[in-house]
């Protein structure tokens, strides 16, 4: 009997992976892409000698990555070189900084260090939510395409949890009083693009998770994650085809049949996998079976980021590895930011010195910084050609004053500036480049489902849909698509499991 095929649009991390688990599973699996390299927003640019991550900079929840070589049946140490940082990050409020590490004990002390009397607090808080996460972490494992989800066990358990009108901030304020101390245990919520202030409240397990179990570094940067699985997807006999738009999905009725490429060539399949931005690719590929422009502007979506990557000829040994910066008026930039419309100047910023560990990045004796700022998405139309250079300079005289790295544009010899609109006409749709909001009404069924609804063998993964952005939840949506796909074909698999056992500790 002929293999079944699969083509998946586009090489994310969520399609590299759903093509490398199904490939070793046996399906004929093609990955067009339209660039003409792999990763999507976890991709590398090259300035000269420099190398960046275009997105994602560290990795958290290491188990998910691991799980996922394992369902392709490969080590990710053998393809890797994972390096986990401590200390983890720097945290500053003006003059005050705290130093964060997933050493529980010495993370205390550094509390006290610099808010005295509140480590209680935090030991409470990692106390409380081990319990948390081991509840909630199979409920995102699961594909939410049909209502008969709800009746899980498993999800019962968490409807405390989920059930509720609570925000992060409101969860925080039982264990920390200080409001700053409170941001070191929120600013994880700005990885789904969204203010703590209305993050539900079942998203405090992401910073459980970091302070719990570490942050790691790829050497190389975390685009070396999808060129890993690039060649996993190779060794499994996998077909990736680079600098190949799809123009349309095809179809024959609610069953997609193949795709067609802008080139005119159509490319036939048993299943279709989509791993472009939800909501670009609603409008523009699904050939009259998508949504409208319009309706999807309906929905809530995360924000963006304006980015700067710098090529130095300096290396700044003294500033840590990441650095967060929070604005003097946080709660102000965050509104600002949700309200879509304004522009923050007193912005908030991280940046990823990654040089002081690793040295493949830049030549010799050089650095790169990575900058991000979180900011309004497009919906309103921020004329941002005529404000980056400004907002760049902003940007970095806030450097230049508040750390070590005062003569910092005199030893700038590569840049890239991305703006909001650069996202957007990349193909993020709205420029969101958390993609949809993770609100209640936009999570578990309520999110694009995994088996998109409506069709019998179209299927997503990636940010867009269940269970949401961030690299190891697009990595589980690979990993329940590809699942509903081998149901539908009786291909029997042994799931790999290595969180049960690591979050019990």
């Amino acid at each position: 009997m002929s293999k079944k095929r699969i083509v998946i649009v586009g090489s994310g991390p969520g399609g590299l992976a759903a093509g490398m688990i199904l490939a070793k599973r046996g399906f004929s699996v093609t990955i067009v892409e339209k660039d003409d390299k792999i990763g999507g927003r976890t991709s590398e640019i090259k300035l000269g000698d420099y190398s960046f991550d275009t997105g994602p900079t560290f990795l958290h929840q290491k188990f998910t990555l691991d799980e996922t070589f394992a369902e392709a049946g490969r080590n990710s140490s053998d393809y890797l070189d994972l390096v986990k940082l401590d200390p983890m990050t720097k945290l500053s409020w003006g003059d005050k900084t705290l130093e964060t590490t997933y050493d529980q004990k010495r993370m205390a002390e550094n509390i006290e260090a610099s808010f005295p009397g509140h480590s209680e607090g935090y030991e409470r808080f990692m106390k409380d939510h081990g319990e948390k996460l081991r509840r909630i972490y199979p409920v995102l494992q699961k594909p939410y395409h049909k209502l008969s989800a709800y009746c899980r066990s498993e999800l019962l358990k968490v409807f405390p949890y989920i059930a509720t009108n609570d925000t992060v901030v409101d969860v925080l304020d039982r264990y920390f009083p200080d409001d700053n101390l409170k941001l070191a245990f929120t600013f994880q919520s700005k990885y789904l693009g969204m203010s703590p202030w209305k993050c539900p409240a079942l998203f405090t397990i992401l910073s459980y998770t970091e302070y719990k179990y570490g942050i790691y570094h790829t050497t190389g940067g975390l685009c070396k994650i999808p060129e890993a699985m690039a060649k996993v997807f190779a060794e499994e006999g996998g077909e990736l085809r680079l600098s190949t738009p799809v123009d349309q999905i095809l179809f024959s009725g609610k069953s997609a049949t193949g795709v067609k490429l802008t080139s005119g060539e159509e490319i036939k399949a048993d299943h279709v996998i989509m791993n472009a931005d939800y909501a670009n690719a609603m409008h523009t590929v699904m050939n009259g079976f998508g949504k409208s422009k319009k309706k999807l502007e309906g929905k809530k979506y995360s924000c963006s980021t304006f980015m700067l990557y710098l090529g130095l000829d300096t290396l700044y040994e003294e500033e840590p590895h990441h650095h967060i910066m929070f604005a003097d008026n946080y709660s102000k930039n965050i509104d600002e930011i949700s309200g879509e419309k304004q522009v923050s100047d007193d912005m908030s910023m991280y940046i990823r010195n990654s040089s002081i560990t690793d040295k493949t990045v830049a030549p010799e004796g050089h650095s790169q910084l990575y900058i991000l700022v979180p900011t309004i998405n497009c919906r309103h139309g921020h004329d941002w050609e005529t404000t980056k250079a400004e907002y760049r300079n902003k940007i970095l005289d806030r450097i230049e004053q508040r750390t070590s790295m005062k003569d910092l544009r005199s030893h700038i010899v590569e840049e890239k500036v991305y703006t909001p609109d650069t996202w957007r006409d990349s193909g993020i749709f709205m420029g969101a480049t958390f993609n949809l909001a993770h609100t209640i009404d936009q999570m578990l069924y309520f999110r694009p489902h995994n088996k998109l609804k409506g069709f019998q063998n179209l299927f997503l993964v990636g940010g867009g849909t269940h269970p949401g952005s961030g690299l190891p939840t697009i990595l589980e949506s690979a990993r329940i698509s590809s699942n509903l796909i081998c149901e539908e074909e009786n291909v029997v698999s042994e799931s790999v499991d290595l969180a049960t056992s690591i979050l019990a500790n």
